[in-house]
Parts: structure tokens; sequence; C-alpha cells
């Protein structure tokens, strides 16, 4: 089989797609589609398959956990984030990324502001979170012109560095996370869905989650059936415990009379085994 072309992620390659208040995400290039999962999984052969039965099969692929036929989709990112975002990026270790390094460049003067909305106090339960209740006007616009005014002063100190000939890498030190950096990073379809399935969370923080939703959106240009997989079996499914199985196992084995849906039927199989 040729090259797996897609003709709507083609017209969107270097498409800037803004995020934040400075950053972006574009992509750059990508290699695959949907087509290329469901040869990959017929090791090219049966290939008068048609669109429907690909739906199908890659539906099946994705809810039955064959996973590398994904993997054969890869895309590629240009991403422009704040650092401390970058930070909880480089967590997920199946990609491959490369990033602006401040000891060969001057870093730009662009830094994140959050919305006065956004700025949360810490959740009482949960020590990595926000609360839900956004703090009063007074202490949100406190927030704000204090981080503006060390954004200004840690890049005013920056430049001057610079200007004196302070070496790059000595002189960025003082830089906050809110400065922006920017990484190409390349990751196959199995990993990214994985990276999706923790960053759309409502436990990731807002800065990554929105990130995470524009890629998403790129995903079902990219390979809109896989994506509608995933998003039914893995971003609206529930992993359920033990007794939550043998509870529903119950339920189903009750009133099975009322189950006639080939799925709600294979549901009880799977479950059992």
């Amino acid at each position: 089989m040729a090259r797996s072309c897609n003709k709507q992620a083609d017209e969107i390659l270097d498409k800037n797609y803004p995020v934040l208040d400075k950053g972006f995400v574009r992509l750059v290039d990508y290699m695959g589609s949907d087509s290329r999962i469901a040869e990959a999984a017929r090791v090219s052969y049966n290939s008068g398959k048609t669109i429907r039965d690909d739906e199908g099969l890659i539906d099946y692929l994705f809810r039955n956990a064959h996973t590398s036929p994904f993997e054969q989709v890869v895309l590629l990112f240009h991403i422009k984030m704040p650092i401390f975002v970058a930070r909880q990026w480089v967590r997920h270790r199946t990609a491959r990324m490369n990033e602006i390094s401040a000891r060969y460049s001057v870093m730009k003067e662009e830094f994140y502001l959050p919305l006065e909305e956004d700025i949360k106090g810490q959740d009482t339960k949960n020590r990595q979170a926000s609360s839900d209740k956004p703090l009063s006007k007074e202490l949100s616009n406190e927030v704000l012109l204090s981080l503006k005014k060390g954004q200004d002063e840690s890049y005013k100190t920056y430049n001057s560095f610079l200007e004196k000939g302070v070496a790059r890498e000595m002189a960025r030190i003082n830089l906050p996370l809110s400065l922006y950096t920017e990484v190409y990073w390349q990751m196959d379809l199995h990993n990214l869905f994985n990276f999706l399935t923790l960053r759309l969370s409502s436990h990731a923080q807002k800065e990554i989650r929105e990130y995470a939703l524009t890629i998403f959106s790129i995903c079902k240009i990219v390979a809109p059936v896989a994506t509608k997989a995933f998003e039914k079996h893995k971003l609206k499914a529930k992993t359920l415990s033990e007794m939550e199985v043998q509870t529903l196992i119950t339920i189903i084995e009750e009133n099975i009379e009322k189950f006639s849906n080939k799925e709600e039927i294979e549901l009880l199989t799977k479950l059992k085994n």
C-alpha cells in the first residue's frame, strides 16, 4: 500500500491552533491514517475491504485492546506552551521531543498570564489540584499584578545580563516557569491516546487540558474512525472493580431477557471472562 494520505489532514498542516494567551499547536506532519491502521491489522492481505469494513475492524481492535496497529499512525506537532506545562508534558516518555534551547537562543519576552477566573484556591482534599471556587476579585487581581511584575523584572534582569556579555546559559536561570517554550513533539497514535486519556481528565491542570483538547480535535481529522473508537471505548469508558463487575453481572443475568443488543451480550461475556 502506498503512502496513506488524508486530504482533510493535509489541509491543516502547519495551521496555527491558538491555545492559552500566547501558545499554539500546529500539526507539522503525519504518517498514516485510519486506512493504515486497518491495513496494518490485515498485514497487507485482503486489501479489497471497504471503508465500512475498516470502521468495524478499527472499532474491534480498540475494543479488544489490539493496540499495535494504532502505532502505525504517527503525528508530529509544533507546540508553544509555558514551561510549567512542558514539565508536565515530558512525563509522557513514549514521545520523541526537541525543545528550544535557552543556551543557544535568546528567549522572547513571552509569559503566560492566567485569566482572572482561573486563579483559584488550593483544594482542601486534593493536594495537587485547585478548588472549584474562584478567589475574590481583589485577591485575583493581586496575584495577576504580582505575576506580571515578577515576569517583567525577571526578563529585565535576563536582558541586562545578555547586554553585559553574561553567557545565555547563566542569564536564563532566573526566568520563571511562566515563560513560553517551543517543542517539536512526535508520538504514535496508540500512545497519543494514552496521553489524551490522562490530560483530558478533569483531574488534569486546566492549562495542559486546553492543549490536549486541541490535539484531540486534530486527531479527529487525521484518524477520525480511530479517534471515535478511542472516545467510545476509552475516553468515555469506566474502569470497574471486582465487586462492581460482579454486581453488574448479577443485574444483567437477572434481566437477561431485556438484553438483545450484540454489544450488551458481548458485555456479559466479557465481564464473566
